[in-house]
Protein backbone atom coordinates (compact mmCIF):
# COMPACT_ATOMS: atom_id res chain seq x y z
CA UNK A 1 0.00 0.00 0.00
CA UNK A 2 1.12 3.39 -0.99
CA UNK A 3 0.95 6.40 1.01
CA UNK A 4 0.65 10.03 0.51
CA UNK A 5 3.63 11.69 1.53
CA UNK A 6 3.52 14.42 3.81
CA UNK A 7 3.66 17.78 1.79
CA UNK A 8 6.97 18.95 3.34
CA UNK A 9 8.74 15.81 1.92
CA UNK A 10 7.80 17.02 -1.57
CA UNK A 11 9.67 20.32 -1.37
CA UNK A 12 13.01 20.94 -2.61
CA UNK A 13 15.96 21.60 -0.97
CA UNK A 14 15.61 25.99 -1.50
CA UNK A 15 11.98 25.33 -0.53
CA UNK A 16 12.62 23.81 2.69
CA UNK A 17 15.27 26.42 3.42
CA UNK A 18 12.59 29.12 2.59
CA UNK A 19 10.02 27.85 5.24
CA UNK A 20 13.10 27.39 7.80
CA UNK A 21 13.39 31.30 7.17
CA UNK A 22 9.89 32.17 7.65
CA UNK A 23 9.41 30.50 10.65
CA UNK A 24 12.27 32.14 12.09
CA UNK A 25 10.85 35.47 11.07
CA UNK A 26 7.53 34.90 12.68
CA UNK A 27 9.24 33.81 15.54
CA UNK A 28 11.45 36.66 15.81
CA UNK A 29 7.83 38.84 15.61
CA UNK A 30 6.67 36.81 18.39
CA UNK A 31 8.92 36.66 21.40
CA UNK A 32 7.70 37.63 24.74
CA UNK A 33 8.56 40.67 26.15
CA UNK A 34 11.42 39.02 28.24
CA UNK A 35 13.57 38.75 24.53
CA UNK A 36 13.14 42.88 24.10
CA UNK A 37 16.52 44.48 23.97
CA UNK A 38 17.24 47.79 25.97
CA UNK A 39 19.18 50.65 24.95
CA UNK A 40 20.68 53.14 27.43
CA UNK A 41 20.61 56.96 25.76
CA UNK A 42 22.67 59.00 27.44
CA UNK A 43 21.63 63.09 27.96
CA UNK A 44 24.06 65.45 28.92
CA UNK A 45 26.87 67.72 27.97
CA UNK A 46 29.43 65.82 25.80
CA UNK A 47 26.89 63.04 25.48
CA UNK A 48 25.03 61.65 22.63
CA UNK A 49 22.28 63.29 23.25
CA UNK A 50 21.80 66.95 24.34
CA UNK A 51 17.99 67.01 25.93
CA UNK A 52 15.73 64.72 27.18
CA UNK A 53 13.90 65.89 24.43
CA UNK A 54 16.22 64.58 21.70
CA UNK A 55 16.72 61.22 23.47
CA UNK A 56 13.19 60.59 23.64
CA UNK A 57 12.67 61.28 19.60
CA UNK A 58 14.46 57.97 19.34
CA UNK A 59 13.13 55.98 22.58
CA UNK A 60 11.61 52.69 22.48
CA UNK A 61 9.98 50.27 24.93
CA UNK A 62 12.47 49.09 27.53
CA UNK A 63 14.70 52.09 26.56
CA UNK A 64 16.07 53.64 29.11
CA UNK A 65 16.92 57.65 29.08
CA UNK A 66 19.68 58.31 31.14
CA UNK A 67 20.44 62.27 32.73
CA UNK A 68 23.70 62.66 33.11
CA UNK A 69 24.69 65.35 36.25
CA UNK A 70 24.30 68.79 35.03
CA UNK A 71 21.57 71.93 35.06
CA UNK A 72 18.92 71.57 32.46
CA UNK A 73 16.67 74.70 31.80
CA UNK A 74 13.56 73.55 30.04
CA UNK A 75 10.89 73.52 28.99
CA UNK A 76 11.63 70.21 27.37
CA UNK A 77 8.16 68.95 25.70
CA UNK A 78 7.74 65.43 25.46
CA UNK A 79 4.95 64.04 23.49
CA UNK A 80 3.64 60.59 22.14
CA UNK A 81 6.25 58.64 23.85
CA UNK A 82 4.96 55.03 24.85
CA UNK A 83 6.93 51.68 26.40
CA UNK A 84 4.75 48.69 26.84
CA UNK A 85 2.88 47.06 29.47
CA UNK A 86 6.16 44.75 29.88
CA UNK A 87 8.67 46.93 28.57
CA UNK A 88 8.33 50.73 30.02
CA UNK A 89 10.83 53.33 29.10
CA UNK A 90 12.71 55.06 31.87
CA UNK A 91 13.85 58.19 32.15
CA UNK A 92 16.13 58.88 35.24
CA UNK A 93 19.29 60.31 36.37
CA UNK A 94 22.07 59.28 37.11
CA UNK A 95 22.21 60.92 40.74
CA UNK A 96 19.31 63.28 41.79
CA UNK A 97 21.12 65.82 43.64
CA UNK A 98 23.34 66.42 40.40
CA UNK A 99 20.68 66.32 37.87
CA UNK A 100 18.74 69.33 38.49
CA UNK A 101 16.12 70.86 36.02
CA UNK A 102 16.03 74.69 37.57
CA UNK A 103 14.22 77.88 36.66
CA UNK A 104 11.99 78.00 33.03
CA UNK A 105 8.89 77.96 33.22
CA UNK A 106 8.38 74.24 33.11
CA UNK A 107 10.81 71.18 33.40
CA UNK A 108 9.62 68.22 31.49
CA UNK A 109 6.38 68.58 30.17
CA UNK A 110 5.23 65.24 28.86
CA UNK A 111 1.87 64.59 26.95
CA UNK A 112 0.03 61.63 25.76
CA UNK A 113 2.47 59.07 27.42
CA UNK A 114 2.08 55.47 28.45
CA UNK A 115 4.14 53.10 30.09
CA UNK A 116 6.55 55.87 31.22
CA UNK A 117 9.12 55.66 34.56
CA UNK A 118 10.62 58.92 35.20
CA UNK A 119 13.24 58.89 38.59
CA UNK A 120 15.55 60.26 40.69
CA UNK A 121 15.42 64.12 38.93
CA UNK A 122 15.17 66.99 40.74
CA UNK A 123 13.23 70.47 39.73
CA UNK A 124 13.77 73.95 41.17
CA UNK A 125 12.89 77.72 40.28
CA UNK A 126 10.45 77.07 37.79
CA UNK A 127 7.78 80.06 36.96
CA UNK A 128 5.10 77.67 35.45
CA UNK A 129 4.55 73.95 36.61
CA UNK A 130 8.00 71.99 37.08
CA UNK A 131 6.68 69.14 35.64
CA UNK A 132 3.60 68.43 33.74
CA UNK A 133 2.27 64.96 32.80
CA UNK A 134 -1.29 65.43 30.42
CA UNK A 135 -3.49 63.79 28.02
CA UNK A 136 -2.74 66.04 25.26
CA UNK A 137 -6.46 68.09 25.53
CA UNK A 138 -7.62 64.55 24.43
CA UNK A 139 -10.08 63.69 27.07
CA UNK A 140 -10.86 60.52 25.30
CA UNK A 141 -7.62 58.97 25.29
CA UNK A 142 -5.86 59.69 29.04
CA UNK A 143 -1.94 58.89 29.50
CA UNK A 144 -1.83 56.14 31.43
CA UNK A 145 0.83 53.44 33.55
CA UNK A 146 3.06 56.32 34.62
CA UNK A 147 5.21 56.05 37.62
CA UNK A 148 6.96 59.30 39.33
CA UNK A 149 9.43 58.15 41.83
CA UNK A 150 12.13 59.41 44.11
CA UNK A 151 12.47 62.97 42.26
CA UNK A 152 12.86 66.28 44.76
CA UNK A 153 10.77 69.45 44.11
CA UNK A 154 11.57 72.33 46.22
CA UNK A 155 11.37 76.35 45.73
CA UNK A 156 8.90 77.13 43.45
CA UNK A 157 9.94 80.22 41.34
CA UNK A 158 6.34 81.86 41.39
CA UNK A 159 3.96 82.35 43.71
CA UNK A 160 0.53 81.76 41.56
CA UNK A 161 -1.31 78.93 40.98
CA UNK A 162 1.62 77.04 40.05
CA UNK A 163 2.61 73.58 40.69
CA UNK A 164 5.39 71.25 41.79
CA UNK A 165 3.43 68.59 39.81
CA UNK A 166 0.40 68.94 37.42
CA UNK A 167 -1.61 65.88 36.16
CA UNK A 168 -4.32 66.76 33.67
CA UNK A 169 -6.27 63.64 32.21
CA UNK A 170 -4.08 60.82 33.53
CA UNK A 171 -4.98 57.25 34.39
CA UNK A 172 -3.22 54.17 36.54
CA UNK A 173 -0.31 56.02 37.86
CA UNK A 174 1.87 56.05 40.99
CA UNK A 175 3.84 58.93 42.81
CA UNK A 176 6.31 57.63 44.91
CA UNK A 177 9.17 58.62 47.74
CA UNK A 178 9.40 62.12 46.21
CA UNK A 179 9.72 65.43 48.40
CA UNK A 180 7.90 68.51 47.85
CA UNK A 181 8.85 71.51 49.88
CA UNK A 182 8.42 75.89 49.61
CA UNK A 183 5.34 75.81 47.11
CA UNK A 184 4.17 78.37 45.41
CA UNK A 185 1.88 80.32 47.53
CA UNK A 186 -1.16 79.80 45.50
CA UNK A 187 -0.48 76.54 44.01
CA UNK A 188 0.09 72.97 45.14
CA UNK A 189 2.94 70.21 45.74
CA UNK A 190 0.38 67.81 43.36
CA UNK A 191 -2.96 68.94 41.48
CA UNK A 192 -4.86 66.56 39.96
CA UNK A 193 -7.13 67.55 37.10
CA UNK A 194 -9.72 64.37 36.00
CA UNK A 195 -7.04 61.75 37.35
CA UNK A 196 -8.19 58.15 38.00
CA UNK A 197 -6.90 55.11 39.49
CA UNK A 198 -4.04 56.81 41.33
CA UNK A 199 -2.08 56.30 44.25
CA UNK A 200 0.27 58.84 46.15
CA UNK A 201 3.05 56.56 48.91
CA UNK A 202 5.55 57.55 51.02
CA UNK A 203 5.65 61.28 50.15
CA UNK A 204 7.17 64.23 52.14
CA UNK A 205 5.35 67.94 51.94
CA UNK A 206 7.02 70.55 53.39
CA UNK A 207 5.83 74.57 53.52
CA UNK A 208 3.19 74.07 50.79
CA UNK A 209 0.93 76.72 49.88
CA UNK A 210 -2.57 76.12 48.92
CA UNK A 211 -2.61 72.53 48.43
CA UNK A 212 -0.22 69.80 49.23
CA UNK A 213 -2.51 66.99 47.22
CA UNK A 214 -5.47 68.64 45.02
CA UNK A 215 -7.89 65.95 43.64
CA UNK A 216 -10.96 67.93 41.77
CA UNK A 217 -12.43 67.83 37.96
CA UNK A 218 -14.02 64.33 38.29
CA UNK A 219 -10.57 62.75 39.55
CA UNK A 220 -11.90 59.12 41.06
CA UNK A 221 -9.99 56.13 42.88
CA UNK A 222 -6.78 57.60 44.32
CA UNK A 223 -5.46 56.23 47.21
CA UNK A 224 -3.10 58.79 49.56
CA UNK A 225 -1.13 56.92 51.86
CA UNK A 226 1.75 56.79 54.34
CA UNK A 227 2.52 60.49 53.50
CA UNK A 228 3.99 62.85 55.79
CA UNK A 229 2.50 66.35 55.62
CA UNK A 230 4.38 69.30 57.64
CA UNK A 231 3.04 72.53 57.16
CA UNK A 232 0.73 71.45 54.40
CA UNK A 233 -0.96 74.35 53.04
CA UNK A 234 -4.30 76.12 53.10
CA UNK A 235 -5.71 72.94 52.51
CA UNK A 236 -3.70 69.95 53.03
CA UNK A 237 -5.65 67.69 51.35
CA UNK A 238 -8.58 69.32 48.97
CA UNK A 239 -10.48 66.76 48.15
CA UNK A 240 -12.45 68.22 44.94
CA UNK A 241 -12.43 71.66 44.59
CA UNK A 242 -13.41 73.89 41.73
CA UNK A 243 -13.09 73.11 37.99
CA UNK A 244 -14.40 74.92 34.71
CA UNK A 245 -16.79 72.67 33.17
CA UNK A 246 -14.87 72.30 29.94
CA UNK A 247 -11.46 70.82 32.20
CA UNK A 248 -13.96 67.41 33.45
CA UNK A 249 -12.44 64.28 33.18
CA UNK A 250 -14.83 63.13 32.09
CA UNK A 251 -16.78 65.50 30.80
CA UNK A 252 -20.18 64.43 32.16
CA UNK A 253 -18.89 63.95 35.99
CA UNK A 254 -21.16 64.40 38.87
CA UNK A 255 -18.56 65.20 41.08
CA UNK A 256 -15.08 67.14 41.77
CA UNK A 257 -13.92 64.25 42.97
CA UNK A 258 -15.15 60.58 44.48
CA UNK A 259 -13.95 57.37 46.08
CA UNK A 260 -10.56 58.75 47.19
CA UNK A 261 -8.97 56.98 50.67
CA UNK A 262 -6.63 58.63 52.25
CA UNK A 263 -5.21 55.81 54.66
CA UNK A 264 -2.54 56.48 57.45
CA UNK A 265 -0.38 59.64 56.99
CA UNK A 266 0.42 62.29 59.73
CA UNK A 267 -0.58 65.95 59.60
CA UNK A 268 1.64 68.64 61.01
CA UNK A 269 0.29 72.22 61.08
CA UNK A 270 -1.89 73.37 58.30
CA UNK A 271 -4.89 76.15 57.85
CA UNK A 272 -7.09 72.71 57.20
CA UNK A 273 -5.71 69.46 56.85
CA UNK A 274 -8.87 67.92 55.68
CA UNK A 275 -10.98 69.69 53.33
CA UNK A 276 -13.85 67.74 51.48
CA UNK A 277 -14.87 70.12 48.47
CA UNK A 278 -17.45 68.41 45.97
CA UNK A 279 -16.48 65.22 47.09
CA UNK A 280 -18.67 61.98 47.78
CA UNK A 281 -17.20 58.62 48.81
CA UNK A 282 -14.30 59.53 50.51
CA UNK A 283 -12.41 57.42 53.22
CA UNK A 284 -10.20 59.41 55.44
CA UNK A 285 -8.98 56.71 58.25
CA UNK A 286 -6.45 55.88 60.53
CA UNK A 287 -4.61 59.08 60.14
CA UNK A 288 -2.77 61.36 63.01
CA UNK A 289 -3.38 65.48 62.68
CA UNK A 290 -1.42 67.33 64.82
CA UNK A 291 -2.32 71.23 65.69
CA UNK A 292 -3.94 72.08 63.27
CA UNK A 293 -3.90 75.86 62.13
CA UNK A 294 -7.70 76.80 62.49
CA UNK A 295 -10.21 73.85 61.06
CA UNK A 296 -9.57 69.98 61.67
CA UNK A 297 -11.66 69.50 58.19
CA UNK A 298 -14.06 71.31 55.79
CA UNK A 299 -16.73 70.79 54.16
CA UNK A 300 -17.17 72.68 50.83
CA UNK A 301 -19.48 72.90 47.68
CA UNK A 302 -17.60 75.05 45.26
CA UNK A 303 -19.30 74.21 42.30
CA UNK A 304 -22.78 74.23 42.84
CA UNK A 305 -25.38 72.97 40.09
CA UNK A 306 -28.15 70.84 41.29
CA UNK A 307 -28.69 69.68 37.97
CA UNK A 308 -25.81 68.31 37.69
CA UNK A 309 -23.55 67.95 41.00
CA UNK A 310 -24.43 66.22 43.76
CA UNK A 311 -23.64 67.98 47.32
CA UNK A 312 -20.25 67.26 48.90
CA UNK A 313 -21.67 64.12 51.13
CA UNK A 314 -21.76 60.76 52.02
CA UNK A 315 -18.32 60.72 53.20
CA UNK A 316 -16.68 59.27 56.11
CA UNK A 317 -13.49 60.21 58.23
CA UNK A 318 -13.03 57.12 61.00
CA UNK A 319 -9.91 56.01 63.28
CA UNK A 320 -7.86 59.71 63.31
CA UNK A 321 -6.33 60.71 65.94
CA UNK A 322 -6.78 64.94 66.46
CA UNK A 323 -4.16 66.67 68.96
CA UNK A 324 -5.06 70.06 68.65
CA UNK A 325 -5.00 73.11 71.35
CA UNK A 326 -7.39 76.21 71.66
CA UNK A 327 -6.34 77.86 67.93
CA UNK A 328 -8.50 75.49 66.83
CA UNK A 329 -11.91 77.36 67.42
CA UNK A 330 -13.89 75.15 65.04
CA UNK A 331 -13.33 72.16 64.36
CA UNK A 332 -15.42 71.28 61.18
CA UNK A 333 -16.54 74.23 58.73
CA UNK A 334 -19.31 73.15 56.69
CA UNK A 335 -20.36 75.07 53.88
CA UNK A 336 -23.82 76.00 52.08
CA UNK A 337 -25.05 73.78 49.75
CA UNK A 338 -23.67 70.44 51.16
CA UNK A 339 -25.09 66.96 52.52
CA UNK A 340 -22.80 67.16 56.31
CA UNK A 341 -25.89 65.15 57.84
CA UNK A 342 -24.58 62.75 55.33
CA UNK A 343 -20.74 62.19 57.13
CA UNK A 344 -19.82 59.44 59.06
CA UNK A 345 -17.56 59.81 62.16
CA UNK A 346 -16.56 57.00 63.96
CA UNK A 347 -13.78 55.96 66.54
CA UNK A 348 -11.63 59.08 66.20
CA UNK A 349 -9.28 60.42 69.41
CA UNK A 350 -10.14 63.99 69.96
CA UNK A 351 -7.37 65.52 72.31
CA UNK A 352 -7.08 69.71 73.14
CA UNK A 353 -3.56 69.94 74.78
CA UNK A 354 -4.44 73.20 75.80
CA UNK A 355 -7.90 72.20 77.71
CA UNK A 356 -8.53 68.16 77.81
CA UNK A 357 -12.13 68.96 79.30
CA UNK A 358 -12.96 70.79 76.10
CA UNK A 359 -11.81 68.07 73.67
CA UNK A 360 -15.56 67.25 72.33
CA UNK A 361 -15.52 68.60 68.89
CA UNK A 362 -19.22 69.94 67.54
CA UNK A 363 -19.67 67.85 64.39
CA UNK A 364 -22.69 67.75 62.31
CA UNK A 365 -23.86 63.86 63.07
CA UNK A 366 -23.64 61.62 66.31
CA UNK A 367 -20.16 59.95 66.33
CA UNK A 368 -19.40 56.49 67.11
CA UNK A 369 -17.39 54.95 69.58
CA UNK A 370 -15.37 58.44 69.94
CA UNK A 371 -12.44 59.01 72.56
CA UNK A 372 -12.59 62.58 74.25
CA UNK A 373 -10.00 64.77 76.18
CA UNK A 374 -7.27 61.78 76.64
CA UNK A 375 -4.08 62.18 75.71
CA UNK A 376 -2.99 59.55 73.02
CA UNK A 377 0.63 59.72 74.41
CA UNK A 378 2.89 59.78 71.45
CA UNK A 379 6.44 58.67 71.87
CA UNK A 380 7.83 62.35 71.52
CA UNK A 381 6.37 65.57 69.79
CA UNK A 382 7.88 64.47 66.26
CA UNK A 383 7.67 60.67 66.70
CA UNK A 384 3.54 60.15 66.54
CA UNK A 385 4.66 56.32 67.55
CA UNK A 386 2.44 54.72 70.47
CA UNK A 387 3.34 54.39 74.07
CA UNK A 388 2.28 51.47 76.25
CA UNK A 389 -0.80 52.23 77.85
CA UNK A 390 -2.06 54.84 74.97
CA UNK A 391 -5.69 54.75 74.95
CA UNK A 392 -5.62 54.60 71.00
CA UNK A 393 -4.18 51.01 71.10
CA UNK A 394 -6.07 48.55 69.68
CA UNK A 395 -9.75 51.10 69.98
CA UNK A 396 -9.84 51.56 66.10
CA UNK A 397 -12.74 49.82 64.05
CA UNK A 398 -10.94 47.58 61.26
CA UNK A 399 -10.52 48.60 57.92
CA UNK A 400 -10.35 45.73 55.50
CA UNK A 401 -9.12 47.96 52.65
CA UNK A 402 -5.72 49.54 55.05
CA UNK A 403 -2.67 47.10 55.23
CA UNK A 404 0.43 49.38 56.62
CA UNK A 405 1.05 52.16 59.24
CA UNK A 406 3.48 54.96 58.37
CA UNK A 407 6.18 52.54 59.67
CA UNK A 408 5.65 49.92 57.22
CA UNK A 409 3.98 47.87 60.37
CA UNK A 410 0.42 45.63 59.14
CA UNK A 411 -2.44 47.53 61.11
CA UNK A 412 -4.05 44.77 63.62
CA UNK A 413 -7.43 43.79 64.29
CA UNK A 414 -8.65 45.72 65.97
CA UNK A 415 -6.17 48.58 64.81
CA UNK A 416 -4.92 51.46 67.07
CA UNK A 417 -6.03 54.73 65.69
CA UNK A 418 -3.67 57.02 64.31
CA UNK A 419 -1.65 57.06 61.52
CA UNK A 420 0.91 54.01 63.52
CA UNK A 421 -0.20 50.81 64.51
CA UNK A 422 1.23 49.89 68.40
CA UNK A 423 4.54 47.96 68.08
CA UNK A 424 4.59 46.20 71.54
CA UNK A 425 7.03 48.82 72.96
CA UNK A 426 9.76 47.92 70.38
CA UNK A 427 10.64 51.50 68.73
CA UNK A 428 9.90 51.41 65.05
CA UNK A 429 11.45 54.31 63.77
CA UNK A 430 9.15 55.73 60.66
CA UNK A 431 9.53 55.26 57.40
CA UNK A 432 11.32 58.05 55.62
CA UNK A 433 12.91 58.59 52.08
CA UNK A 434 16.31 57.41 53.25
CA UNK A 435 17.77 54.73 51.39
CA UNK A 436 20.05 52.63 53.22
CA UNK A 437 21.67 51.47 49.77
CA UNK A 438 24.16 53.42 47.85
CA UNK A 439 25.94 52.07 44.75
CA UNK A 440 28.64 54.05 42.82
CA UNK A 441 29.70 55.04 40.22
CA UNK A 442 26.63 54.32 38.47
CA UNK A 443 26.15 53.70 35.55
CA UNK A 444 29.69 52.40 35.86
CA UNK A 445 31.75 50.53 33.34
CA UNK A 446 31.73 47.01 35.10
CA UNK A 447 32.69 47.82 38.55
CA UNK A 448 30.28 49.06 41.21
CA UNK A 449 30.81 50.03 45.04
CA UNK A 450 28.17 48.71 47.29
CA UNK A 451 27.43 51.17 50.39
CA UNK A 452 25.26 50.03 53.48
CA UNK A 453 24.31 51.56 56.69
CA UNK A 454 24.70 48.30 58.35
CA UNK A 455 25.98 44.78 57.17
CA UNK A 456 23.09 43.67 55.37
CA UNK A 457 22.55 40.50 52.86
CA UNK A 458 22.13 41.53 49.03
CA UNK A 459 21.39 39.91 45.79
CA UNK A 460 21.93 41.78 42.41
CA UNK A 461 19.69 40.33 39.47
CA UNK A 462 19.17 40.92 35.90
CA UNK A 463 16.66 43.05 33.82
CA UNK A 464 15.23 39.30 33.24
CA UNK A 465 15.24 38.33 36.68
CA UNK A 466 18.45 35.69 37.07
CA UNK A 467 20.16 36.08 40.24
CA UNK A 468 23.91 37.26 38.80
CA UNK A 469 24.93 37.80 42.55
CA UNK A 470 24.03 37.27 46.41
CA UNK A 471 26.17 38.17 49.06
CA UNK A 472 26.69 39.63 52.44
CA UNK A 473 28.15 42.82 52.67
CA UNK A 474 29.23 44.32 56.30
CA UNK A 475 30.12 47.91 54.91
CA UNK A 476 31.37 48.89 51.26
CA UNK A 477 31.80 45.69 48.84
CA UNK A 478 33.63 45.98 45.74
CA UNK A 479 32.63 43.71 42.87
CA UNK A 480 32.14 43.53 38.88
CA UNK A 481 29.62 43.01 37.02
CA UNK A 482 29.43 40.48 33.66
CA UNK A 483 28.20 42.38 31.07
CA UNK A 484 26.60 45.25 29.98
CA UNK A 485 23.12 46.09 30.64
CA UNK A 486 20.59 47.35 33.03
CA UNK A 487 20.94 45.27 36.78
CA UNK A 488 19.11 45.41 39.97
CA UNK A 489 20.42 45.21 43.74
CA UNK A 490 17.79 44.53 46.54
CA UNK A 491 18.01 44.43 49.98
CA UNK A 492 15.39 43.35 52.72
CA UNK A 493 15.80 45.41 55.66
CA UNK A 494 13.40 45.81 58.66
CA UNK A 495 10.35 44.40 57.08
CA UNK A 496 10.99 46.43 53.73
CA UNK A 497 12.49 46.04 50.52
CA UNK A 498 14.95 48.65 49.05
CA UNK A 499 15.72 47.62 45.28
CA UNK A 500 18.32 50.17 43.26
CA UNK A 501 18.88 50.23 39.53
CA UNK A 502 22.27 49.40 38.18
CA UNK A 503 23.40 50.56 34.65
CA UNK A 504 26.60 49.38 33.06
CA UNK A 505 27.54 50.68 29.56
Amino acid sequence: MITKPEPYLCTSKAQKMNSKILVLILFCLLLPSRYIFSKTLPVGSGKTYSTPTQAAAVAQPCDTILIFPGTYQGAYFITNLSGRSYARIVIMGTNKSQVIFNSGTEGLHFSDINYIKIQDLTFTGQTGNSMNIDDNGSIQTPSKHIIVTRCDFFNMGAQGNNDFLKLSGLDSFEISECSFKKAATGGSGIDMVGCHYGKVIHCDFDSMGSNSIQMKGGTQFIRIENNSFKNGGQRALNLGGSTGLSFFRPIDAKFEAADIQVYANVFTGSMAPIAYVGSERVDVANNTIYFPEKWVIRILQETVDVTRFVPCGNNIFRNNIIYFNNAVSTHVNIGSNTASNTFVFSNNLWYNSSNPTASEPVLPVTETSPIYGQDPQFTSSSNFTLKKGSVAISSGVFISGITNDMSGMSFKNPPSRGAYEYSGGVFVAPVTLFNPISVYPNPSAGTINIEVQKPSRVQIISSTGQKIIELNVTKIEKIDLPHKGIFYLILLQEGHKFTQKIIII
